[in-house]
Protein backbone atom coordinates (compact mmCIF):
# COMPACT_ATOMS: atom_id res chain seq x y z
CA UNK A 1 0.00 0.00 0.00
CA UNK A 2 2.83 2.38 0.86
CA UNK A 3 4.48 1.68 -2.51
CA UNK A 4 1.16 2.34 -4.27
CA UNK A 5 0.84 5.69 -2.47
CA UNK A 6 4.42 6.64 -3.32
CA UNK A 7 3.81 5.73 -6.96
CA UNK A 8 0.63 7.81 -6.97
CA UNK A 9 2.44 10.75 -5.36
CA UNK A 10 5.22 10.63 -7.97
CA UNK A 11 2.61 10.32 -10.73
CA UNK A 12 0.85 13.39 -9.32
CA UNK A 13 4.07 15.39 -9.52
CA UNK A 14 4.48 14.24 -13.13
CA UNK A 15 0.94 15.37 -13.91
CA UNK A 16 1.48 18.78 -12.26
CA UNK A 17 4.74 19.09 -14.20
CA UNK A 18 2.81 18.36 -17.41
CA UNK A 19 0.24 21.00 -16.50
CA UNK A 20 3.07 23.49 -16.01
CA UNK A 21 4.43 22.52 -19.43
CA UNK A 22 1.04 23.37 -20.99
CA UNK A 23 1.84 27.07 -20.73
CA UNK A 24 5.16 26.51 -22.52
CA UNK A 25 3.36 24.83 -25.41
CA UNK A 26 0.91 27.72 -25.51
CA UNK A 27 3.80 30.14 -25.94
CA UNK A 28 5.42 28.00 -28.65
CA UNK A 29 2.29 27.41 -30.76
CA UNK A 30 2.04 30.34 -33.18
CA UNK A 31 -1.72 30.51 -33.86
CA UNK A 32 -4.50 32.62 -32.35
CA UNK A 33 -5.70 31.62 -28.90
CA UNK A 34 -9.22 30.83 -30.20
CA UNK A 35 -7.85 28.53 -32.91
CA UNK A 36 -5.52 26.86 -30.41
CA UNK A 37 -8.36 26.11 -27.98
CA UNK A 38 -10.62 24.81 -30.77
CA UNK A 39 -7.99 22.33 -31.94
CA UNK A 40 -7.08 21.39 -28.36
CA UNK A 41 -10.66 20.61 -27.33
CA UNK A 42 -11.46 18.80 -30.57
CA UNK A 43 -8.39 16.54 -30.54
CA UNK A 44 -8.58 15.92 -26.77
CA UNK A 45 -12.29 15.12 -27.12
CA UNK A 46 -11.48 12.50 -29.77
CA UNK A 47 -8.87 10.93 -27.46
CA UNK A 48 -11.34 10.95 -24.53
CA UNK A 49 -14.06 9.43 -26.70
CA UNK A 50 -11.69 6.59 -27.58
CA UNK A 51 -10.82 6.16 -23.90
CA UNK A 52 -14.51 5.94 -22.93
CA UNK A 53 -15.16 3.31 -25.59
CA UNK A 54 -12.06 1.36 -24.52
CA UNK A 55 -13.21 1.40 -20.89
CA UNK A 56 -16.77 0.49 -22.01
CA UNK A 57 -18.21 3.41 -20.11
CA UNK A 58 -21.66 4.74 -20.96
CA UNK A 59 -22.10 8.02 -22.83
CA UNK A 60 -25.64 8.29 -21.47
CA UNK A 61 -26.43 11.27 -19.24
CA UNK A 62 -29.65 13.04 -18.22
CA UNK A 63 -30.99 16.04 -20.14
CA UNK A 64 -30.53 18.22 -17.04
CA UNK A 65 -26.87 17.22 -16.69
CA UNK A 66 -26.33 17.74 -20.42
CA UNK A 67 -27.59 21.33 -20.17
CA UNK A 68 -25.21 22.01 -17.28
CA UNK A 69 -22.28 20.43 -19.14
CA UNK A 70 -22.91 22.65 -22.16
CA UNK A 71 -22.59 25.73 -19.96
CA UNK A 72 -19.47 24.40 -18.21
CA UNK A 73 -17.97 23.59 -21.62
CA UNK A 74 -18.41 27.23 -22.60
CA UNK A 75 -16.67 28.31 -19.38
CA UNK A 76 -13.75 25.95 -20.06
CA UNK A 77 -13.36 27.22 -23.61
CA UNK A 78 -13.34 30.85 -22.46
CA UNK A 79 -10.98 29.98 -19.58
CA UNK A 80 -8.42 28.49 -21.99
CA UNK A 81 -8.84 31.25 -24.57
CA UNK A 82 -8.05 33.96 -22.01
CA UNK A 83 -5.24 31.78 -20.60
CA UNK A 84 -3.45 31.55 -23.95
CA UNK A 85 -4.23 35.18 -24.77
CA UNK A 86 -2.53 36.16 -21.51
CA UNK A 87 0.56 34.17 -22.49
CA UNK A 88 0.66 35.70 -25.98
CA UNK A 89 0.34 39.33 -24.84
CA UNK A 90 2.61 38.97 -21.78
CA UNK A 91 4.51 35.75 -21.05
CA UNK A 92 4.32 32.42 -19.23
CA UNK A 93 5.77 33.73 -15.96
CA UNK A 94 3.25 36.55 -15.57
CA UNK A 95 0.31 34.31 -16.48
CA UNK A 96 1.23 31.50 -14.11
CA UNK A 97 2.01 33.86 -11.22
CA UNK A 98 -1.54 35.20 -11.55
CA UNK A 99 -2.86 31.63 -11.67
CA UNK A 100 -1.60 31.20 -8.12
CA UNK A 101 -4.57 33.37 -7.13
CA UNK A 102 -6.90 30.50 -8.03
CA UNK A 103 -7.00 29.10 -4.49
CA UNK A 104 -7.86 32.56 -3.12
CA UNK A 105 -10.72 33.09 -5.59
CA UNK A 106 -11.96 29.56 -4.86
CA UNK A 107 -12.07 30.34 -1.11
CA UNK A 108 -14.29 33.38 -1.86
CA UNK A 109 -16.58 31.70 -4.40
CA UNK A 110 -16.87 28.30 -2.68
CA UNK A 111 -19.22 29.64 0.04
CA UNK A 112 -21.65 30.75 -2.68
CA UNK A 113 -21.71 27.23 -4.16
CA UNK A 114 -21.65 25.16 -0.99
CA UNK A 115 -23.30 27.48 1.52
CA UNK A 116 -20.49 27.90 4.05
CA UNK A 117 -19.13 31.04 5.68
CA UNK A 118 -16.07 32.92 4.43
CA UNK A 119 -13.19 32.09 6.78
CA UNK A 120 -11.16 34.93 8.30
CA UNK A 121 -7.78 33.34 7.56
CA UNK A 122 -8.69 32.95 3.88
CA UNK A 123 -9.31 36.69 3.67
CA UNK A 124 -6.04 37.35 5.54
CA UNK A 125 -4.04 35.15 3.20
CA UNK A 126 -5.86 36.75 0.28
CA UNK A 127 -4.63 40.19 1.33
CA UNK A 128 -1.04 38.91 1.45
CA UNK A 129 -1.48 37.43 -2.04
CA UNK A 130 -2.77 40.79 -3.30
CA UNK A 131 0.33 42.44 -1.80
CA UNK A 132 2.53 39.95 -3.69
CA UNK A 133 0.59 40.69 -6.86
CA UNK A 134 1.01 44.41 -6.27
CA UNK A 135 4.79 43.93 -6.02
CA UNK A 136 4.75 42.15 -9.39
CA UNK A 137 2.64 44.82 -11.09
CA UNK A 138 4.78 47.62 -9.66
CA UNK A 139 7.74 46.48 -11.73
CA UNK A 140 6.00 44.60 -14.58
CA UNK A 141 3.31 47.18 -15.48
CA UNK A 142 3.99 46.67 -19.21
CA UNK A 143 2.29 43.27 -18.91
CA UNK A 144 -0.92 44.71 -17.43
CA UNK A 145 -3.13 43.47 -20.31
CA UNK A 146 -1.80 39.95 -19.79
CA UNK A 147 -2.59 40.25 -16.07
CA UNK A 148 -6.22 41.19 -16.88
CA UNK A 149 -6.58 38.24 -19.25
CA UNK A 150 -5.05 35.88 -16.68
CA UNK A 151 -7.39 37.15 -13.95
CA UNK A 152 -10.44 36.57 -16.16
CA UNK A 153 -9.11 33.12 -17.03
CA UNK A 154 -8.55 32.03 -13.44
CA UNK A 155 -11.98 33.27 -12.28
CA UNK A 156 -13.62 31.29 -15.12
CA UNK A 157 -11.43 28.31 -14.16
CA UNK A 158 -12.57 28.43 -10.53
CA UNK A 159 -16.22 28.67 -11.62
CA UNK A 160 -16.10 25.60 -13.86
CA UNK A 161 -14.09 23.66 -11.25
CA UNK A 162 -16.73 24.34 -8.59
CA UNK A 163 -19.53 23.37 -10.97
CA UNK A 164 -17.69 20.19 -11.98
CA UNK A 165 -17.33 19.33 -8.30
CA UNK A 166 -21.11 18.87 -8.16
CA UNK A 167 -21.41 17.05 -11.50
CA UNK A 168 -18.56 14.59 -10.94
CA UNK A 169 -20.41 12.77 -8.15
CA UNK A 170 -23.10 11.59 -10.60
CA UNK A 171 -21.07 10.74 -13.72
CA UNK A 172 -17.73 9.39 -14.87
CA UNK A 173 -15.21 12.29 -15.07
CA UNK A 174 -14.09 11.25 -18.56
CA UNK A 175 -17.70 11.33 -19.82
CA UNK A 176 -18.31 14.74 -18.27
CA UNK A 177 -15.17 16.16 -19.86
CA UNK A 178 -16.01 14.60 -23.24
CA UNK A 179 -19.30 16.50 -23.38
CA UNK A 180 -17.72 19.69 -22.04
CA UNK A 181 -15.04 19.61 -24.72
CA UNK A 182 -17.69 18.95 -27.35
CA UNK A 183 -19.67 21.96 -26.14
CA UNK A 184 -16.54 24.11 -26.21
CA UNK A 185 -15.82 23.09 -29.81
CA UNK A 186 -19.45 23.84 -30.74
CA UNK A 187 -19.48 27.36 -29.25
CA UNK A 188 -16.12 28.31 -30.76
CA UNK A 189 -17.24 26.88 -34.13
CA UNK A 190 -20.37 29.07 -34.06
CA UNK A 191 -18.16 32.09 -33.33
CA UNK A 192 -15.83 31.18 -36.21
CA UNK A 193 -18.77 30.76 -38.61
CA UNK A 194 -20.18 34.18 -37.66
CA UNK A 195 -16.74 35.78 -38.05
CA UNK A 196 -16.02 33.91 -41.30
CA UNK A 197 -12.86 32.32 -39.87
CA UNK A 198 -13.55 28.83 -41.22
CA UNK A 199 -11.69 28.74 -44.51
CA UNK A 200 -8.93 26.75 -46.20
CA UNK A 201 -6.23 28.73 -44.39
CA UNK A 202 -7.69 27.79 -40.99
CA UNK A 203 -6.34 24.25 -41.23
CA UNK A 204 -3.02 25.23 -42.80
CA UNK A 205 -0.33 25.23 -40.12
CA UNK A 206 3.35 24.45 -39.89
CA UNK A 207 4.37 20.88 -39.01
CA UNK A 208 5.81 22.24 -35.76
CA UNK A 209 2.41 23.68 -34.72
CA UNK A 210 0.65 20.38 -35.53
CA UNK A 211 3.13 18.38 -33.46
CA UNK A 212 2.86 20.76 -30.50
CA UNK A 213 -0.95 20.72 -30.73
CA UNK A 214 -1.02 16.94 -30.68
CA UNK A 215 1.22 16.90 -27.59
CA UNK A 216 -0.97 19.55 -25.93
CA UNK A 217 -4.23 17.73 -26.67
CA UNK A 218 -3.06 14.18 -25.96
CA UNK A 219 -0.42 14.31 -23.21
CA UNK A 220 -1.25 17.62 -21.50
CA UNK A 221 -5.05 17.35 -21.74
CA UNK A 222 -6.53 13.87 -22.31
CA UNK A 223 -3.78 11.87 -20.56
CA UNK A 224 -3.15 14.34 -17.71
CA UNK A 225 -6.86 14.50 -16.97
CA UNK A 226 -7.54 10.76 -16.89
CA UNK A 227 -4.31 10.10 -14.94
CA UNK A 228 -5.11 12.82 -12.39
CA UNK A 229 -8.53 11.32 -11.67
CA UNK A 230 -6.94 7.93 -10.93
CA UNK A 231 -4.22 9.46 -8.73
CA UNK A 232 -6.67 11.63 -6.79
CA UNK A 233 -8.62 8.51 -5.82
CA UNK A 234 -5.56 7.20 -3.92
CA UNK A 235 -4.19 10.36 -2.29
CA UNK A 236 -5.74 12.70 0.26
CA UNK A 237 -7.27 15.97 -1.03
CA UNK A 238 -4.72 17.82 1.13
CA UNK A 239 -1.76 16.15 -0.62
CA UNK A 240 -3.31 16.78 -4.03
CA UNK A 241 -4.02 20.43 -3.26
CA UNK A 242 -0.50 21.18 -1.98
CA UNK A 243 1.12 19.42 -4.94
CA UNK A 244 -1.03 21.11 -7.59
CA UNK A 245 -0.03 24.48 -6.13
CA UNK A 246 3.44 23.74 -7.50
CA UNK A 247 2.16 24.08 -11.08
CA UNK A 248 3.14 27.78 -11.37
CA UNK A 249 6.58 26.97 -9.91
CA UNK A 250 7.22 24.23 -12.47
CA UNK A 251 5.87 26.38 -15.28
CA UNK A 252 7.91 29.47 -14.42
CA UNK A 253 11.11 27.40 -14.06
CA UNK A 254 10.46 25.65 -17.38
CA UNK A 255 9.77 28.99 -19.06
CA UNK A 256 13.01 30.45 -17.72
CA UNK A 257 15.17 27.62 -19.06
CA UNK A 258 13.26 26.74 -22.26
CA UNK A 259 12.05 30.12 -23.52
CA UNK A 260 14.65 32.42 -21.92
CA UNK A 261 14.75 36.05 -23.09
CA UNK A 262 11.23 37.37 -22.54
CA UNK A 263 10.78 35.07 -19.52
CA UNK A 264 13.71 36.47 -17.54
CA UNK A 265 11.92 38.74 -15.08
CA UNK A 266 13.00 41.25 -12.46
CA UNK A 267 14.03 40.26 -8.92
CA UNK A 268 10.87 41.91 -7.57
CA UNK A 269 8.75 39.67 -9.79
CA UNK A 270 10.26 36.50 -8.33
CA UNK A 271 9.89 37.85 -4.78
CA UNK A 272 6.21 38.58 -5.44
CA UNK A 273 5.68 35.16 -7.07
CA UNK A 274 7.31 33.39 -4.10
CA UNK A 275 5.10 35.36 -1.67
CA UNK A 276 1.99 34.28 -3.60
CA UNK A 277 2.92 30.60 -3.86
CA UNK A 278 4.05 30.29 -0.22
CA UNK A 279 0.87 32.02 0.97
CA UNK A 280 -1.31 29.66 -1.08
CA UNK A 281 0.51 26.66 0.42
CA UNK A 282 0.19 28.07 3.96
CA UNK A 283 -3.52 28.56 3.36
CA UNK A 284 -3.77 24.85 2.51
CA UNK A 285 -1.77 23.79 5.55
CA UNK A 286 -3.86 26.00 7.86
CA UNK A 287 -7.11 24.67 6.38
CA UNK A 288 -5.90 21.09 6.79
CA UNK A 289 -5.22 21.49 10.50
CA UNK A 290 -8.43 23.45 11.05
CA UNK A 291 -10.38 20.56 9.53
CA UNK A 292 -8.47 18.02 11.64
CA UNK A 293 -9.44 19.90 14.81
CA UNK A 294 -13.11 19.60 13.87
CA UNK A 295 -12.93 15.83 13.46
Amino acid sequence: MRNDNLKSYLNLHLIVFIWGFTAILGALITIDAENLVWFRMLIAGIFLGGFIIYKRQSFKISAQSFAKLIFVGLLIAMHWIFFFKAIHVSNVSITLSIFSLGAFFASLLEPLFYGRKILWYEVFFGLIIIAGLGLILQVEIKYLTGVYYALISIILGVLFTLMNGKLISDHEPSVITFYEFGAGVFFISVYFLVMGKFNADFFVMSLNNWILLLILASVCTAYAFTASVKVMQRLTPYTVMLTTNLEPVYGILLAYFILGGKEKMSTEFYIGAVIIVITVILNGVFKHYQNKDKV
